[in-house]
């Protein structure tokens, strides 16, 4: 049978609550990702008047106007927690008496497709800025299947999610069990400066490599494919990172308090910004793994930002790097703590192959909802 359409402001209300008595504090603000995840604020909010920011309640959407290249920032709040999100934001929910029509997380799904995203930012219009208004969301349509048909695709999402998180409450276990090793031999055993046990490399690109090999690096302390457009740059000036070597961006400047880092944990040659410091480990006494371990951590992001130091923008020097102290036991102890980490990057990368896995699964659901739907 054929499926009943919608304008989506037929079935949306904006909300418009705001956190004016103070309810919900600096810990309570939320961002949202382009790839519609709801995330701890990355903004310092110490000093915003939080009195003018959108309450968010469970079920309820919050997204930027703002596009952001070929992506919308978008969120459902799935938990039973309210949070709150810049005024500047637009938070909206079904409406009371359309819920017989829609289900909210089924929304949400349509949400969660690279096709909706294209037509959003079609619809959106500007100079400098584009931006997707209310009145362009509203415009918008889709076709609805019935009630059991949309829950049934929702249960199947929900099932997915429930799986994920389970794997990453047991991924955090693993990261706990590693800070265990670190603190319990920052206990039993002196400190020493890494300096002498690393090599700085100035290698740059003499052997051709292409744009393809170029790397960013992220305060996730990962090395990613570049986000820059690298269309006609020249690459001779860029460094080499070996299999085995780190890199890192001395400035750290506007990064939410971290710093940029990265591991070549692979056998490939990869290229980094002129801008960038490389080093290496002498392996027979300092395990390029095992430093990576000291250099992921939180404390040490708190330590690179004390000791940054400039004016118009702050740097951890190649020097500063040098005098960070970490235990240093024999390499025996190194490797098996540097095992159980690299079990858990790679368990890291199966999660986040899992979340691209629900993300990319959105789609389908929508699909076999709506061929279900006209058998119904």
């Amino acid at each position: 049978m054929e499926l009943n359409r919608w304008r989506i402001g037929q079935l949306i209300e904006p909300t418009t609550e705001t956190n004016k008595t103070g309810m919900f504090g600096p810990n309570d603000v939320r961002g949202m990702t382009i790839t519609k995840q709801i995330i701890s604020t990355k903004a310092d909010v110490s000093t915003a008047d939080l009195s003018k920011y959108l309450i968010i309640r469970p079920s309820e959407f919050i997204y930027n106007p703002r596009t952001h290249g070929k992506h919308i920032g978008l969120g459902y709040n799935d938990t039973d927690a309210s949070f709150i999100i810049s005024w500047n934001n637009i938070g909206f929910r079904v409406r009371e008496d359309m819920k017989n029509v829609v289900i909210s997380k089924y929304l949400f799904l349509n949400f969660n497709r690279d096709e909706w995203d294209r037509e959003a930012c079609w619809r959106s219009w500007g100079t400098s800025t584009e931006v997707f208004s209310w009145e362009a969301l509203c415009e918008m349509q889709l076709a609805l299947p019935p009630l059991s048909v949309q829950q049934k695709y929702v249960d199947i999402y929900n099932a997915m999610v429930a799986n994920q998180q389970s794997y990453e409450r047991g991924l955090e276990d693993l990261k706990l069990v590693c800070d265990g090793y670190i603190e319990d031999l920052r206990r039993k055993m002196p400190c020493e400066k890494i300096g002498p046990y690393l090599e700085q490399s100035e290698r740059r690109n003499t052997m051709g490599l292409a744009a393809d090999s170029v790397r960013g690096l992220s305060t996730n302390k990962e090395m990613i494919p570049t986000k820059a457009d690298m269309d006609g740059v020249a690459l001779a000036n860029y460094k080499t990172v070996s299999p085995g070597q780190i890199a890192f961006v001395p400035d750290t400047s506007r990064r939410g308090d971290k710093i940029s880092l990265g591991f070549n944990n692979t056998r490939d040659m990869f290229l980094v910004s002129s801008i960038s410091t490389v080093f290496g480990t002498k392996s027979e006494s300092l395990l390029p793994e095992y430093l990576m371990l000291f250099l992921t951590r939180a404390e040490f992001d708190r330590y690179a930002r004390f000791h940054s130091w400039g004016s118009a923008r702050e740097t951890f020097e190649w020097s500063d790097m040098c005098d960070v102290e970490i235990p240093i036991p024999e390499i025996k102890v190194q490797k098996a703590i540097a095992e159980m980490y690299s079990v858990y990057n790679a368990r890291k990368r199966i999660n986040e192959q899992l979340k691209a896995q629900i993300k990319d699964i959105c789609p389908i659901l929508i699909k076999g909802s709506l061929e279900e739907g006209k058998r119904s």
